[in-house]
This record gives C-alpha cells, sequence and structure tokens, in this order.
C-alpha cells in the first residue's frame, strides 16, 4: 500500500532544499519541481484503485484516530492530490522559459509550497490541519503575486494579505469554537459527535469555517481580492491560483459542510450563492478590456458554477461540480499560459491590443480559443459534459427554484460565450497593426508541451468523459455518504 504522506512530504522536503541547491549550481532548482510533482503524480495515480475501493487512512505519530494526525487518501483526496500535481507539473515546465526576473530558487520555492499547502487541505482529516495547510497556502500565494516586485504585484499582493488574513482568522475562530465544544480537532469525530449538538450552538462555527474558506474560494461577497491578484501575478502564477487555489477553497467548503457539520439546510443557499456568484463574475468580466483581468472575473463565474452544483446535494449534482472543478482548472490554465505568450509579444495586457495575434502566436491562440471554447461549455471540449451534467442535475431536482437558478446559470453562459468570442474575433478576424518584436513567433518547447498537453485533456476528456466519470462519481459519493466516511477513518 502505498502510503499518502508521500505526497506531501517529497514536495515540502524539496521545497527547503531548492533554494541551497542554488549554490551547487544555479540551473539546478528550476528542474526540482517538475521531478517533485511527476511523483506525486504517479502516487495518486498509484493510490487511485485502492482509494476506489476505501479510503486509505494514514495515521501518524503511532496513535489511531481520533488522536492522531491522519490523512484520509479517499477518491475526493486521490482526485484533487493527482489534478493539482498535474497542473503544478505542467506549470513548472512552463516557468523554465517564461520566468526570467527575480531569485528564480525562491519562485521554485515557493511554487512547491504552494502546491504543498493545496495538497494537504484536499488530503487532511483533521480540522486544525486544514487550517495549516492552508496558511501554507495562502502565504505562498501572497509572495508569489508579488514575485515581480513591481507596484501593481505589491499591492495586489497587500489586498490578498489583507484580505485573507481575515478569512484565515475566521476560519481559525471557527475551529476553536468546534474544539471547545468537542474536545477533539478530528473531521470523522466531530462528525460523529455534531448530530447530537443543537443547532444553535454550531450555526456560529458552520459560518465562520465557510466564510474563511470562501474568501479563497472566490464566492460573492468574498472575491475583492481575486481580479488584481490575477491580473498584476506572473501568468504562470495566475494558472496556479485559478486553477488550483480557488478551487481548494471551494473542496474545503464542501468538506466542512457535506461532512463535518451534514449541514443540509445551507445546500439551497450554496445553490443561490453559487447563483449570484455567477452573475456577478459573468457581468464584470464582460466589461473588461484587461485579458487577465476578464480571465480572473470569470474564474468567479466558474467558481459560482462549481458551488450550485455542489449546492444541488445529490450524487448527480455533487459529480458535476466536481466535473466542473476538474475542467475549470484545465482550461483557465491553458488560458493564462497562452495569455503569458501572447501579452509578452504584444506588450500589452488590453485585448485590443491582442488583434491580429494568431499571425504572430498562431500555438498560443489556438489554445486560448480551445480553452475558452471549454470554459462555454461548447462540444467536443470537457466543459460541456461537465457543465451538461450540472444543468441535468438541477432540472432532475422538480424544485421551482432550481427551475429559475437553472434560467440564470443558461443566461451567465450566454455572458460567457460573448466575450469569449469577441476575443476570439479579436486573435483570428482582426488585422494585426504592428509588432514590436517581428513576426511570426514559435513558442519555446517549455511552453509548447504544457499547452499542448492541456489541449489534448480537455479534447479528449471532452469526447470520452467516462474516462473520468465513474470516479468522479465515487469522489461525489464519499462527499455525500458522512456514514461511511467516519467509518473508514474511525474503524
Amino acid at each position: 500500500m502505498v502510503n499518502p504522506a508521500f505526497l506531501l512530504a517529497v514536495p515540502l522536503g524539496l521545497a527547503f532544499i531548492v533554494p541551497l541547491l542554488k549554490f551547487l549550481a544555479p540551473k539546478i532548482p528550476k528542474f526540482i519541481p517538475p521531478l517533485a510533482l511527476l511523483f506525486n503524480v504517479v502516487v495518486s495515480a498509484l493510490l487511485i484503485p485502492e482509494a476506489s475501493e476505501e479510503p486509505v487512512v494514514s495515521s501518524i505519530g503511532g496513535f489511531s484516530p481520533p488522536f492522531a494526525i491522519n490523512l484520509v487518501a479517499g477518491p475526493v483526496g486521490v482526485l484533487l492530490s493527482a489534478f493539482i500535481a498535474l497542473i503544478g507539473l505542467l506549470v513548472a515546465i512552463y516557468s523554465f522559459d517564461y520566468i526570467r526576473e527575480g531569485a528564480e530558487e525562491k519562485y521554485y520555492a515557493l511554487l512547491l509550497l504552494f502546491l504543498t499547502g493545496a495538497t494537504g487541505v484536499a488530503l487532511t482529516g483533521d480540522i486544525f490541519n486544514l487550517f495549516v495547510f492552508f496558511e501554507i497556502l495562502c502565504i505562498s500565494s501572497y509572495s508569489l503575486v508579488a514575485y515581480l516586485g513591481d507596484r501593481s504585484g505589491v499591492e495586489a499582493s497587500v489586498k490578498y494579505l489583507i484580505q485573507g488574513t481575515v478569512g484565515s482568522s475566521f476560519l481559525l475562530l471557527g475551529i476553536g469554537l468546534l474544539y471547545g465544544q468537542f474536545g477533539t480537532l478530528n473531521m470523522a469525530d466531530i462528525a460523529s459527535r455534531i448530530e447530537a449538538t443543537g443547532s444553535t450552538s454550531i450555526f456560529i462555527p458552520l459560518v465562520l469555517m465557510i466564510t474563511g474558506l470562501g474568501v479563497e474560494g472566490a464566492i460573492f461577497p468574498l472575491n475583492a481580492w481575486l481580479p488584481d491578484a490575477h491580473s498584476s501575478a506572473p501568468s504562470s502564477i495566475s494558472a496556479v491560483l485559478s486553477g488550483v487555489a480557488i478551487g481548494i477553497g471551494i473542496y474545503g467548503v464542501a468538506r466542512v459542510v457535506f461532512t463535518v457539520f451534514g449541514a443540509e439546510p445551507v445546500f439551497q443557499l450554496l445553490a443561490i450563492i453559487g447563483l449570484l456568484t455567477v452573475l456577478v463574475g459573468e457581468l464584470s468580466a464582460f466589461s473588461q478590456d484587461d485579458i487577465k483581468r476578464l480571465l480572473a472575473y470569470s474564474s468567479i463565474g466558474q467558481m459560482g458554477l462549481i458551488v450550485f452544483g455542489l449546492g444541488i446535494a445529490t450524487p448527480a449534482g455533487v459529480t458535476g461540480g466536481l466535473f466542473q472543478l476538474l475542467s475549470h482548472g484545465l482550461a483557465k490554465a491553458l488560458l493564462f499560459l497562452t495569455v503569458g505568450y501572447m501579452i509578452y509579444r504584444s506588450g500589452s495586457m488590453k485585448i485590443s491590443g491582442l488583434r491580429g495575434m494568431s499571425k504572430v502566436t498562431p500555438v498560443a491562440s489556438f489554445g486560448f480559443a480551445i480553452g475558452a471554447f471549454s470554459l462555454v461549455g461548447l462540444p467536443p471540449f470537457m466543459g460541456f459534459p461537465s457543465k451538461l451534467m450540472v444543468i441535468r442535475a438541477a432540472l432532475a431536482k422538480e424544485e421551482l427554484l432550481f427551475l429559475v437558478l437553472v434560467a440564470f446559470v443558461l443566461l451567465g453562459t450566454v455572458i460567457e460565450g460573448s466575450y469569449f468570442l469577441r476575443i476570439v474575433q479579436v486573435l483570428y478576424f482582426k488585422n494585426r497593426e504592428s509588432d514590436s518584436k517581428g513576426g511570426y513567433h514559435l513558442l519555446p518547447l517549455s511552453g509548447l508541451i504544457p499547452i499542448c498537453l492541456l489541449i489534448v485533456l480537455l479534447v479528449i476528456i471532452g469526447v470520452y468523459p467516462g474516462l473520468i466519470s465513474n470516479f468522479l462519481s465515487s469522489a461525489a459519493s464519499e462527499l455525500l455518504d458522512r456514514t461511511g466516511y467516519i467509518t473508514a477513518v474511525m474503524g
């Protein structure tokens, strides 16, 4: 049996070694993250068959739960750890040529810490270590946003830091209140005791924890930090912030609501909040002329759709929400990676400055179009089955509320389609007046590999969604089955 602790120990250990390797050879540090993340991809793949049968519970310190610190590698945890490692691996390869400024060894060390924190949130089985790994993720994010050291990046990082710290404080307060009531930090142990407790006494910690995690998850109205952070960070960092960080925030909300509290009265509220997040994100994106801010607001809209799917709280709805989380992560990573090269070539982040870029960077422009079509939900791309699954699950509820919500979700999709088609039109059907860096530009191999792999994944999974839908169903069942989770962890 593979121990899931390796998914944390290896990248965490290497994150502290990377800065030291600079003294041996300046070029070594950039090769460490791809090796560490490739290791995590392989370990996660090896855990999939075992996790499909029963969650793999790893206890640290020689004690058994609830006294031990434990990791729970169930279908959800393994799915997310593989996803985080894959996105991280592609971004690390992309960074070979893209990151040329600043102390590169610090960049790669922070990237490893960021991905370790995200993996830890996905795998941890107790709420205090949820906070610890969440803080590792957030603090690394603040530093990476300000990596270039320019005015806009530092300002965005400070805004992100202030709002993220408030969110972390809410999360810690909620954890403290739960520990005060139950005397335990183990999620399964709390879940087994919480049903006998009055709803009033757990309402405040529930709200505090949802709010704290919702800041990172960019849930409306807690998403004010995101547009500045995504638009000011290097495009490689924007890719992991949008593809990984905010998705992990949403996962944290789902784990707390479904597993720890089993808060059924909150489910419909989540669906409504998800719809509001969709509309706010898409309407804000529609009015943008800065391409990276547009993609940032688009991420807010996509998070709303994921929350909406989770709020349906049926196996089909949660499966669709998780499918949408993966679909968004891959597509948005592709969009930010392609935009990074287009901005470099054009010297502008304005959409109007990207006119005719298909003739200058044809691979990047093609990748952008594929990512955009997938986010909109056009077949045969991955976004089509994920969105369809969420909408069908909502309609299957046969409730007036969900019928109305679906109508507004479709309205959000129309708005999303209109601004993405506008950008594709600018890339392909507008003539470029001049190009200060010369004519035709071929992407370097380090940029070509991740972009092409992301395109292939979006197409293959879009055509054959069954490749992952069964495992996604198992992941949804794990989130919805509190009793099974408690039994697996507590024995």
